[in-house]
């Protein structure tokens, strides 16, 4: 795929890997919309990005929304959707564990009603994690949501062809959910990625080339494209 002149919806586009994504595509001469549930939290934006509000959970809002955009070519969705339970399964509230799966029904209801959007040579991104297969300690709950966008992915990749949809999975990424700062926010990611190949967190940046990469790719479809420092071969 040529990116220029392309329409792109970035959905959680306006922070972290979102809003690098949503950079990038402008930097290649595409169009974006960039949306969240809060737009001002982007802050100015460079032009050719448009911001929007939506709340991925309200599926009559996200079939609005994708009826009056139109035509798109790109979709990518690197949403949370929500809170996040931590912690083991067994004493873990289900209500934490339930809402956890915001992330799930806001990236099916995108995609439900994003695809038939998309143009046949077009392309959707979903943001997963490498929680999915290699789990740590208390990351249960974002394991199974992981692995669930991952299934959902390469059982959609045949129903939906030509039109591709693949799966860009980061590991340890350096964004503002991590609230720290100064040194306080250096020794965390130090903590968290010491076991790791590459000893460091990774950047939105890196995750949006990948990004970039699933759309580029006409040969590229049903996959996870793991870009994780090592979290997954690491012993």
């Amino acid at each position: 795929m040529k990116i220029t002149g392309k329409k792109a919806i970035v959905i959680g586009g306006t922070s972290g890997i979102g809003l690098a994504t949503s950079i990038r595509l402008v930097e290649m001469g595409a169009s974006v919309v960039a949306v969240s549930r809060d737009p001002s939290k982007a802050g100015e934006v460079a032009a050719g990005i448009r911001l929007a509000a939506l709340d991925t959970r309200n599926e009559s809002d996200v079939q609005a929304f994708f009826g009056a955009e139109g035509k798109i070519d790109i979709l990518v969705n690197s949403a949370t959707g929500g809170s996040r339970a931590f912690g083991p399964f067994l004493e873990m509230d289900m209500q934490g564990f339930k809402g956890s799966f915001d992330k799930l029904w806001g990236y099916a209801n995108v995609v439900r009603h994003g695809a038939p959007h998309i143009a046949d040579d077009g392309a959707i991104i979903l943001v997963s994690g490498s929680p999915a297969r290699r789990p740590k300690p208390g990351q249960i709950a974002l394991s199974a949501v992981g692995g669930a966008v991952e299934a959902l992915t390469r059982a959609l990749s045949a129903e939906i062809a030509p039109k591709r949809i693949n799966v860009v999975s980061p590991g340890i990424i350096d964004t503002p959910m991590v609230a720290l700062s100064g040194e306080e926010r250096d020794k965390h990611y130090q903590n968290v990625t010491k076991s790791h190949l590459i000893e460091r967190a990774g950047t939105s940046q890196e995750i949006a080339s990948a990004i970039i990469f699933a759309i580029e790719n006409d040969y590229v479809t049903g996959t996870t494209i793991d870009v994780d420092g090592g979290w997954l071969t690491a012993q």
